[in-house]
């Protein structure tokens, strides 16, 4: 336990008469990104929420950095920083009151409050909206001082949902690196049901589904585990989709514009030589072809599968 800042012991939880999650295990390291990847209602929030000291458990423990958060629960939250999905600002105050207020739920020292909060701004590039009211912040500013609000107390670890929700791709970018660079000196976790985001974030993956955990390692691992299962195709004189599932081994086809078509194969590892000598064949003017992994439904499906077999 003095090895992680994180360590989760068969936790479940129920809602009225239906479980939420079920037996989740789990440790995390004190620094690095680990991604926490999950569909829409697979127990993310639910798990984020125990987690973070907002929700009690059915069943389990959690401990944070040894620390039993059910047995000391104000001992335990100093070393967490949270931001959920919706940001907890409050509009009508600046950057400095609302981040000095932030400090002082957290507990600080008075007399330390002032630097914590300086160092924290410029952390996040927001020193220069200081004495801006949090209404008149752009999203990607707002991020930030949602983020800001979370380390402000130098936790242990930071506890991101969805953190890029909403932004623009500029502002997505610049959330990223500001994430990696919190990352160097403390363990953040980070929540999304996008695998792409994950994948370029997280060096560790923990994937929930149906409120169980599905898989748990290196994001290397993760990439090596799954079995191809789609190629994203550009074609420039593209042919119906009848005579792409004519190439042997495409089981399923969707056209995603006039150009770019997705297809579906059985996990044969010469279906992309089939597709460029279909295409040299009858003309299609192939621009490009990659295997797809971002059909987060099917992963999810493989390794539910997987899982259970």
């Amino acid at each position: 336990m003095q090895e992680a800042i994180v360590k989760i012991e068969g936790l479940s939880h129920k809602y009225t008469t239906s479980w939420a999650i079920r037996d989740i295990n789990m440790t995390i390291g004190r620094r690095g990104i680990v991604g926490l990847l999950g569909s829409n209602g697979a127990g993310k929030s639910t798990t984020m929420n125990i987690l973070c000291g907002v929700l009690n458990q059915t069943a389990g423990k959690v401990y944070i950095n040894g620390v039993n958060m059910r047995e000391a629960r104000k001992q335990a939250k100093k070393e967490i920083g949270f931001l959920p999905q919706n940001p907890p600002l409050h509009m009508d105050l600046t950057v400095d009151e609302y981040l000095n207020y932030c400090a002082g739920l957290r507990l600080m020292p008075t007399g330390k409050i002032k630097a914590a909060v300086k160092e924290a701004k410029e952390r996040c590039g927001i020193d220069h909206f200081s004495h801006r009211l949090i209404r008149n912040l752009s999203g990607g500013y707002r991020q930030r001082t949602g983020i800001a609000q979370a380390i402000v107390h130098k936790p242990k670890l930071v506890v991101l949902d969805e953190p890029t929700n909403g932004l623009d791709p500029n502002q997505i970018t610049e959330v990223r690196a500001l994430i990696k660079e919190i990352a160097e000196d403390r363990a953040v976790v980070f929540s999304s049901h996008i695998l792409s985001e994950v994948q370029i974030l997280c060096k560790e993956i923990k994937m929930i589904e149906s409120g169980r955990i599905v898989f748990s390692d290196s994001m290397e691992a993760f990439n090596n585990y799954l079995d191809p299962h789609s190629l994203l195709v550009h074609l420039e004189n593209p042919p119906s989709a009848g005579e792409l599932m004519n190439i042997s081994g495409v089981n399923k086809v969707d056209f995603l514009t006039d150009r770019q078509v997705r297809l579906y194969f059985n996990g044969d590892q010469e279906i992309s030589e089939r597709v460029v000598a279909a295409s040299v064949q009858h003309g299609w003017r192939l621009r490009e072809i990659s295997i797809d992994k971002t059909a987060l439904d099917e992963t999810f499906r493989q390794l539910s599968t997987r899982q259970s077999s």
